[in-house]
This record gives C-alpha cells, structure tokens and sequence, in this order.
C-alpha cells in the first residue's frame, strides 16, 4: 500500500477557475473542440469514487442529502468564490439541487454538474465582455469610491446592474495598477484588452474533463479536506512531483499569448546538454522521431503541448522553435532533442552552513532544506538501489556537512507539505537511536506503531527543525519526533495541523476494460498520532521557541477548514526519550526572548508583520487615482525607511530606491534565529540536558 501525507499536493480546487482568472497559466486549454457534457466514462467514476467515499474513507461517511447540500456549496465556491459571477437568481435556481446531488453522484447522472458549469461559463462571458467595454473610455480616477476586492462573504449580485458596477470598478482597479507603475492610459488600456480578450479565449477551451475534476475534487472535499481526485492527467504530473524526475527535455514551459514559451532548462537535461534551446524562445510545432510530421500547437492547451514533447527515454522529439526576441513573420528554427531522465533538482533536499558569531566566535550550523518528502515508488518497486528518496538525500548532505566540520544542525521543513510517509520515519531513523515514530489508526480503530527504520544514525549532536505554518503532515511526524524524543529543539511558527493519511487509489485497477482512464483518487484512510498518544490533526505541533512570522495562522491550516476531521487522542507508546529539554529551553526561550529585544531584523520583522496584518484586514481599495499614489508613496517611504536603517546596522550603505536592494541580501530572519538556538543548545550544561523521563510518559 502507497501511503501519502501530502495537503500541498491536494488537487488544486478548480482547473476552470483557474483558467479564468490568473494571467500566467499552467494549464491552458486548446482549440480541440470537445462538447461540455458527461461522458459514460465520468459517470463511472463518479459511482466508483462514491463506493470508495462510502466503504472505505476514515469517516466511512453516507452520501446524503447532507453531503448533497456540502457539494452544491462547495461546487458553487470552486466556481465563483468571490461572487462576481452568479447572479442571485441563478443560486435560486439551483437551490433544488441541494438534496439531489447525492443520488446524482451515486447514480453517475452528471447533467446537472455540468448545467451549473454552462450557467457559469455564461455570465463569466458576459462579465468579461463587459470589462473589454469599460476599456473604450479612460474611467476618472478623481471620483472618491472603493473597489471591494474579496466578496467571498457578501451576498450575491441581485441583478446585471449590481455586477456592471463591480465589474466597471474591477476593471479601474486593474487600470489603477497599472497607471501607479507610470503607464500611460493608451498602454494600460492597450494590456488590460489583452489580458481580457486572452481570458474570453481561454473560457471557450475549457474541456469536459476539466469540469468534472473540478466537481469531483468538490465533492471529495465534502469528505475531508485531503481527499482528492487526480485526472489522468494530472495523476502523472502527482508522480512526477513524488519522484522527482520524468523522461522529457528538460524545460520549463509557460503560456505566453498564444505560444508556449521556453521559461527556463533545467540543469543537466538534454535541454541544457544540446545548449540550442533558450529561455524565451517559443515552440510553434513539434514532431515525433526523425521525420515525424510537425503538429502546430501555436494556441494549444500547455498541458497538451507538454503530452507531446514527453515520452520515453531515449526516442527523439523534433521542434520548430522562433528564438526570443525573433521579428514576427521570422522562420522557425528545428531543434532535434533525445529525451531522457530529468531529476527536479531544485526540488530535492540541500544544504548549506551559516556562520553564527558569538563571544568573538564563528559557530558554522549546517543547515537542510527540506522540501518534501519525496521517493521515487516506481524505481523503488523495481528493485532499483539508487531509487532517489529524500532519506537518501539527507543521509549524504549530513555526512557532507559533518565532514565539513559543523558545530551543529538545522533541519528546515518549513513549506515542507508532507508526502510518503515511510521518508518521513526512515529520515528519524538519521537522528534517532530506535523505538517508535508514528501511530496509525484506521477506519475500524486498530492501532498499529511505526518504528525507526534501521537507516543508521549519521548525526548526533545538537539539533533544531525549523517549521512553519506551511509544514504539514509527514514534516508534523517528524517534527513530533524529534520534540517528543528530546532529540533536539523545535523552532518556528505552529505547524499545519495535518494528522490524516491518505492511500493513493489508481482508479483504474477497479474499472472494465484495457484503457479506462479513470485517474487516481487519494483517499483519508486513517489518523496519526505522536508517540504520546495526541494527535497533531488540526493542532499541529507547537515548536518549543516560537517565532514571529508574516503567515496568519488564522487563514492558513487545517482548523480553518470546514471538513476537517476532529482532534483527538489514544493511548501512548512505551518509548524512552534521550532527553528531558524543558529546562534547557527555558534557558534557549530567555535567550531567544533577548536577541527579539535587542536585533533590529526582529525588530523590523515585527513591524513587517503588522504592516501585512493592516493590509489583511482590509477588503477594499480606494479607486481615487491621487489618493492611491498618495499610499503606495507612503508604504514605499516606510519600506525604504526601514530598510535602509537595517542596513546601517548591518554596516551596508543606505540605498536609494527599493530597487536597489538584492533581495538574496535580504537576512532570513528565522532560520538565522533557529541557527542561534542550536549554538545556544552548544552551551546548555550537559546536565540540564541529560535527565530522561520514565519510558511511557506522555509529556
């Protein structure tokens, strides 16, 4: 069984509304023509995944009118969460669907689904149309009004009237931004006709199976919030994110206008090994083998595009290229490309040392980067050694750094959204002497304990993991670990709150058939628990030195979702821990308490941090051209001001403008704040350290 821990993974909530409204796409639909309405092999699905839903989920919840009313909502708020599409009357008429999509789902009869899709495709033309109408006359931005930019509370548009002014003011908004970076009207008006007539196109290329992942990732979010259905499609890009590698080119490609453009070439692919292809260059048709014909993909969906250039290792791709920067008319140029291996190495974990000074001493920490919790499946089912996986990763960078004569360590998982989790208990394994990791407790309430792998330790001396509100899941075990042991120190911001577990379901092992293509369904199956008995699902794990961060908790994690399940707990393991640090970080938490007091970068940190949450609390801007130049020249001045007074402390000169600072210059506050902690750890007397508590305890 293939158990993943992975919210960052969860399928993304709307292909459609995504389509809509974001300028830079990664996934653009094509010209193929495709009728909007449900095939015999999506209602197949829906009554599989319905089956799933009911026989094997955590809750082992019914589908009913209950879960109906969920799906209506959660559908409508894929669509047009910030209501500025539906009108008040089409809600009305969809409202008798909210007791029938249960028997819809379980009978695979998705006409409804797709009727509320039509309904929306509609009136998101006729709002679209009418922003490319507001462009014919310059809008005055004298006039004292406000643009309420999240509607996601506010009741729904009672009628055209009511979404005219939304929209007209939308639209000045757009212009507004554009006007404050010293656009002339004539340009402004000249990009805002491009990016609306580029979203009118893209609404018409939305395909069928688009809609329904769509739907169905609403409905699997009725369930809990890490349920999620994966297309075809997007279940190979799942394990290309898992594995980390992929038989291509070797290039990053996005939308731009209507050509795929070459955005970067990844190191050590055939791309970057060729050396013909180049960043800006466009794709205008590609061609299978030696002397394949050319297909024209100039206005392609990108992910039809990429289903072209992939394939497998070692054949040939063929590609008509015009090079960045090429005059219009000007002949493309043929690039012959031999596919193989790609490894996302930007994506793996890696390493780096920061030197701490402290009483006329540089204390080197190394530090780990810890992106996710990755492991090539394929490669390892295949009886393959050298399967990349992060343990595997680790393992080398620690040893790297312990050869490099490090004082100490930081292992940082912030943004760290989970993934297998075998890497996770395998990575404990590098710093922990034995004993259990994790506890999982599925649908029927049996408990079963993970131990450490046999992986070896490789490092032993002083520890701290750094997370964020972002680091969820299989970084939440690890984490927990670490803290629960007195293996070493946590540092940061509370975590996610992600103690669920999911089961990867290939969809198409259930189904009739040589090529159903039905996709992949990750499924909750289960709960962990610390070694202690508590669960982090919606908790998370609270570091033992909490430090300020931008992200506001109350937006992000699991306790701000609706269907999230509940916390709870069971009973504890018997583990020893190797050490009892509450008393060492009471003397960590005082230092840390002195240097928030005394650093400028805290400092300013902090008043970062209130300057966002100002911003957060807002839902509207002002439309009133003189008063928004007025505040963003009062909000640059306050950056400039306290960048510059950072600076001097830092002993750099003072700068001139904000775009004069090298944002790689830019401190990272928390992790040299966690590197502080570790030396400080350096210090802490072995005794305070030393005292274990009685195997069992539950702390």
């Amino acid at each position: 069984m293939r158990i993943v821990l992975n919210p960052a993974l969860a399928k993304v909530a709307s292909i459609a509304l995504a389509l809509l409204l974001t300028t830079s796409v990664a996934a653009q639909p094509a010209p193929a023509e495709d009728a909007l309405a449900p095939s015999d092999r999506h209602g197949k699905i829906s009554r599989l995944v319905t089956t799933l839903f009911e026989r094997s989920h955590y809750r082992r919840a019914t589908v009913d009118d209950s879960a109906s009313s969920q799906m209506l909502d959660a559908y409508l708020d894929a669509l047009d969460r910030n209501r500025q599409y539906f009108l008040a009357a089409d809600i009305a008429e969809f409202e008798p669907l909210r007791t029938r999509l249960d028997d819809a789902v379980k009978r695979g009869e998705l006409d409804a689904v797709f009727a509320i899709y039509d309904r929306y495709l509609a009136r998101a033309r006729e709002r679209v149309e009418f922003a490319l109408t507001v462009l014919d006359e310059e809008p005055d931005f004298s006039i004292d009004e406000e643009f309420m930019f999240d509607r996601s509370e506010e009741p729904w548009a009672a009628s055209r009237d009511e979404l005219d002014d939304l929209w007209r003011k939308r639209v000045k908004n757009d212009a507004l931004g554009l006007l404050l970076t010293e656009k002339s009207w004539e340009e402004t008006r000249e990009i805002l006709d491009g990016r609306y007539s580029q979203v009118l196109k893209r609404l018409f290329q939305v395909k069928s199976d688009d809609i329904f992942e769509t739907f169905m990732n609403a409905y699997a979010n009725t369930m809990d919030p890490h349920t999620s259905y994966y297309s075809p499609r997007n279940s190979e890009e799942y394990r290309i994110q898992m594995s980390l590698n992929y038989d291509g080119i070797g290039a990053t490609l996005q939308i731009q206008d209507e050509y795929v453009a070459i955005i970067n070439v990844i190191e050590g692919g055939p791309a970057a090994l060729d050396g013909t292809l180049k960043p800006k260059d466009r794709i205008v048709a590609v061609g299978q083998g030696e002397d394949g014909e050319f297909v024209d993909v100039v206005g392609w969906r990108l992910d039809e595009v990429v289903d072209l250039i992939r394939g497998p290792g070692g054949s040939t791709v063929r590609l008509q290229v015009l090079p960045g920067g090429a005059a219009p008319g000007s002949s493309p140029e043929v690039i012959a490309l031999v596919r193989d291996k790609v490894k996302l190495e930007a994506q793996a974990a890696r390493k780096d040392i920061v030197e701490i000074e402290r009483e006329d001493t540089a204390h080197r920490i190394g530090v780990i980067t810890v992106p996710s919790f990755y492991q090539d499946y394929n490669a390892r089912a295949a009886g393959n050694r050298e399967y990349t996986s992060t343990t595997a990763d680790v393992r080398r960078l620690t040893l790297e750094l312990v050869e490099e004569g490090i004082d100490g360590l930081v292992l940082d998982l912030r943004n760290n959204g989970g993934g297998h989790l075998s890497e996770a208990t395998a990575m404990t394994g590098l710093f922990l002497h034995g004993g259990p990791i994790v506890q999982l407790r599925d649908t029927s309430g049996r408990v079963e304990v993970l131990e450490e792998q046999d992986t070896g330790v490789v490092y032993d001396g002083p520890l701290a993991v750094l997370v964020n509100r972002f680091s969820a899941s299989a970084s939440e075990i690890f984490a927990a670990a670490i803290q629960d042991y007195g293996r070493g120190v946590v540092v940061g911001q509370r975590t996610y709150g992600k103690g669920t577990v999911q089961n990867l379901y290939p969809l198409d092992r259930y189904a009739p058939g040589d090529d159903p293509r039905f996709g992949q369904l990750t499924l909750t199956i289960g709960k962990y628990y610390r070694v202690t008995g508590d669960s982090t699902q919606n908790r998370g794990v609270i570091p033992d030195i909490i430090v300020p961060s931008p992200i506001d908790s109350h937006m992000v994690g699991e306790s701000t979702r609706d269907t999230a399940l509940p916390w709870d707990q069971i009973r504890s393991t018997r583990f020893t821990p190797r050490g009892q640090l509450e008393e060492a970080i009471e003397l960590l938490s005082t230092e840390h308490g002195r240097r928030r007091g005394s650093d400028p970068d805290f400092v300013y940190l902090l008043e970062d941090i209130e300057a966002i949450e100002t911003q957060r609390s807002r839902k509207s801007v002002s439309l009133n051209l003189e008063t928004r130049r007025e505040e963003t020249r009062r909000f640059e001045a306050e950056r400039l001001a306290r960048e510059n007074e950072r600076r001097v402390s830092r002993g750099l000169e003072p700068v001139a403008s904000l775009e004069d600072v090298d944002e790689e210059d830019a401190p990272d506050i928390l992790l040299r704040e966690a590197a502080s902690v570790v030396v400080d750890l350096t210090k802490v007397p072995d005794g305070v350290v030393a005292k274990t508590r009685q195997p069992g305890g539950t702390n």
